[in-house]
């Protein structure tokens, strides 16, 4: 047999980007036997579910993907999130040395390379360090990647100050994009603040050292996209989506999956809102004035956020009903469900959903179109306005639901969508021939999306050259 390859994966521990980077070493250790991954995991001190997700995930990965825990840290939460995230896995770097430090002295398998989360670039220097390549996994889509490329080459090649986007109406064109963009509505909100966009934008000006960019995306559904990342400067450009978790659920929430069984066909609006999603009592109240309005079937996920100023994970409410219009519950009983955590993947498999209200972050979008799920977008934070322009504008696959609501993870949001904007958008996800011909399209690229995964397919071919590169270093 061949020589045995070690690589190296370093996730962010947020569960969006945990999750798809692992299914992505199972992806690969499955595809060629040389390959063994060791993974690094870092821990927030502030989401105690990560345990329970490292230990689901530890339950499902082959033998040649083993992980390695590392130390526990506390940190004091910075001005946004964002800065927090960064400056806190860059405080691993020492930890992460020493533990590439050791593996690389095995000699056996071969240590060829470190596969780094996106924004885990401090770690290439640890690649270089040990003489190994360096790839960045991007768990967003192409265009994405794209916008944040020429965002970078616009600052320091024509000095371009991105925070003075905020609040104009300035439109920039994108080579990644075939629509202009209106930057102040659909950017990240940390392209507008100082420390967030130097360090936003000093990502990927140090992707620009590594020897490749693994994306989440598939050549079918972004092609535009795709072609234009050479022009950009990027390094090689691997499409190798969409990677998704769609089998290892939790046994919670089968009691929702029973309920979806008693409902007809394509009948249901899900609304779900990912891992950070969540909403005050307020806009709480709102959301269900427009679900009863709108005489739907509903599946509600419904998140307490943590309180102001505190940088927490969300948490299922105790008792959902205190928060909720009084005998809400009681009235809709026939028609809907109120839930807390919800398991997505299952739900969005089932054929009662005929709709989903989603925060747009990337892996929902792949996962409604694995599933040929029509969506409304309602995005809130990091790049989920950017996804939702790219869904409804760009692809034509998802409808316009709120597009310029924004939440901050730690200061929490003023904005309020009131019940009428809510239940017009309800409609416009659910009825008409525009919904219609939306629903035609979404099924279109579903079997596009299986296909790239299939062999011959343009994600299989993709990661094959991947492995080719890694291994014949």
């Amino acid at each position: 047999m061949s020589a045995k390859i070690e690589l190296v994966f370093i996730p962010c521990p947020g569960p969006g980007h945990l999750v798809s980077m692992v299914e992505m070493a199972k992806l690969l250790v499955d595809r060629d036997g040389r390959l063994f991954i060791t993974v690094l995991i870092m821990k927030f001190p502030f989401n105690s579910e990560i345990d329970s997700h490292i230990e689901s995930l530890t339950a499902s990965v082959p033998a040649r993907i083993r992980f390695v825990l590392l130390p526990r840290r506390s940190h004091s939460p910075r001005t946004s999130f964002f800065a927090f995230v960064y400056h806190f896995m860059e405080s691993y770097k020492a930890d992460l040395r020493e533990a590439v430090a050791e593996l690389s002295a095995r000699g056996s398998p071969r240590l060829a390379g470190l596969v780094l989360d996106m924004l885990c670039t401090s770690m290439i220097d640890v690649a270089v360090e040990f003489g190994v390549p360096s790839y960045i996994f991007f768990p967003s889509g192409a265009a994405f990647l794209g916008v944040m490329l020429h965002l970078q080459s616009l600052r320091d090649e024509q000095h371009m100050d991105p925070t003075r986007l905020k609040g104009s109406d300035a439109e920039l064109d994108f080579p990644s994009l075939a629509n202009p963009l209106p930057a102040a509505k659909f950017l990240p909100s940390e392209v507008f603040m100082e420390e967030d966009c130097r360090i936003f934008l000093d990502l990927p000006l140090r992707y620009r050292e590594t020897k490749g960019i693994l994306v989440n995306t598939f050549a079918e559904l972004e092609p535009h996209a795709v072609e234009a990342l050479a022009s950009l400067g990027a390094p090689a450009v691997y499409s190798v989506g969409p990677i998704l978790n769609i089998t290892d659920e939790s046994k919670k929430g089968f009691e929702i999956l029973d309920w979806l069984d008693q409902q007809p066909d394509a009948s249901v609006v899900f609304l779900c809102f990912g891992s950070g999603g969540c909403f005050e009592e307020h806009q709480a109240k709102e959301i269900a004035y427009a679900l009863e309005r709108s005489r739907y079937r509903f599946l509600w996920s419904l998140r307490q956020p943590p309180a102001k100023g505190k940088l927490e994970a969300p948490r299922d409410y105790a008792d959902p009903a205190e928060v909720l219009p009084k005998g809400f519950l009681n009235r809709t009983a026939g028609v809907g469900r109120v839930i807390g955590w919800a398991p997505q993947v299952a739900i969005l498999a089932h054929p009662a959903i005929g709709g989903f209200v989603s925060h747009c972050g990337w892996n929902s979008a792949l996962e409604s179109i694995w599933f040929g799920m029509p969506v409304a977008a309602w995005p809130q934070y990091a790049e989920q306005h950017f996804n939702a322009f790219h869904l409804v504008v760009e692809l034509g696959l998802a409808a316009e639901f709120k597009m310029d609501y924004r939440r901050d993870l730690v200061k929490g949001s003023d904005d309020v969508v009131m019940a009428n904007e809510i239940e017009r958008g309800i409609r416009k996800l659910m009825e008409g021939e525009e919904a219609r011909e939306r629903r035609k399209k979404v099924k279109e690229v579903r079997e596009k999306s299986r296909k790239a995964l299939m062999e011959g397919g343009s994600s299989y071919l993709s990661l094959a050259r991947f492995i080719e590169d890694v291994c014949s270093q």
